[in-house]
């Protein structure tokens, strides 16, 4: 299986299989689904201003994309070069089945990949334990970004 797209199963109620998988894509090729999943999340559900979405950092970002058995966009996140992850989002109804998990997980491996030696992130303080979860440690206090609470976290690898 190619390095870029990767599967994953996964247990959910009923003893049902989920699938999904996980799509390395640019901002160029993938524009529009990006956009979908983070206007669904971020601005309509988070009320995050528009202005405050949409920045000059996604041409250049690499973008990952989780789309289910058929082949819709379920959740995305994006990864800076410095080893910054951000913009990470996955759909009210398809949150824990492990897709924030897996996407992270594969963030997490293109920092490896690329000799990066840590991984940043701002998190939502709703977030932190998924983050502790995966190792990161809070290393600042807390913030408003977007008028929700923040902190910075960081993973050393």
């Amino acid at each position: 299986m190619h390095n870029a797209c990767k599967h994953y199963r996964l247990q959910v109620l009923q003893k049902s299989m989920q699938e999904f998988y996980i799509k390395q894509v640019t901002w160029a090729t993938h524009e529009t689904q990006l956009r979908l999943i983070r206007e669904q999340v971020f601005i309509l559900e988070q009320h995050v201003p528009i202005v405050l979405e949409w920045d000059d950092l996604d041409a250049g970002a690499t973008h990952l994309l989780a789309f289910d058995q058929q082949a819709q966009v379920i959740a995305c996140a994006r990864l800076l070069d410095n080893g910054t992850i951000g913009r990470m989002a996955v759909l009210l109804e398809k949150r824990g089945m492990g897709i924030g998990s897996a996407l992270l997980q594969t963030a997490i491996n293109i920092c490896k990949q690329q000799s990066l030696k840590a991984v940043t992130l701002s998190a939502q303080t709703h977030a932190i334990v998924f983050y502790q979860k995966a190792g990161f440690v809070i290393v600042s206090d807390v913030y408003l970004d977007a008028n929700i609470p923040h902190v910075d976290m960081q993973l050393k690898i």
